[in-house]
């Protein structure tokens, strides 16, 4: 006997995946926390690509998720490379302390 999960959980659980990272973007001082919670909210609307996929039985959310995580994955390498050069030349990641691009 095969159970399976309703799909309003994994709808709720990507909610509330969300909004926890749309807290972390608009709360937190930290570049490298706000570039883990952008990552956080792309994971989830990953899952609720797969969970509509699941839904309707077609391939067409898996597409869409591997180019939600192709995105993200050049998103953190070229968002990690910012901040790397931005430590480098100001010594803080601090959003509130980098917020221009002036010498």
């Amino acid at each position: 006997m095969v159970h399976s999960v309703d799909i309003k959980y994994y709808l709720v659980l990507a909610a509330i995946l969300f909004c926890l990272g749309m807290f972390g973007v608009l709360v937190r001082r930290n570049a490298l926390v706000v570039f883990m919670c952008v990552e956080l909210m792309l994971n989830a609307a990953n899952l609720t690509f797969l969970s509509f996929a699941r839904l309707n039985g077609d391939a067409t959310g898996h597409v869409s998720a591997f180019f939600v995580i192709a995105v993200a994955a050049a998103e953190a390498s070229i968002g990690l490379a910012i901040v790397i050069a931005v430590f480098r030349s100001r010594g803080t990641v601090n959003i509130e302390e980098i917020r221009t691009m002036k010498h």
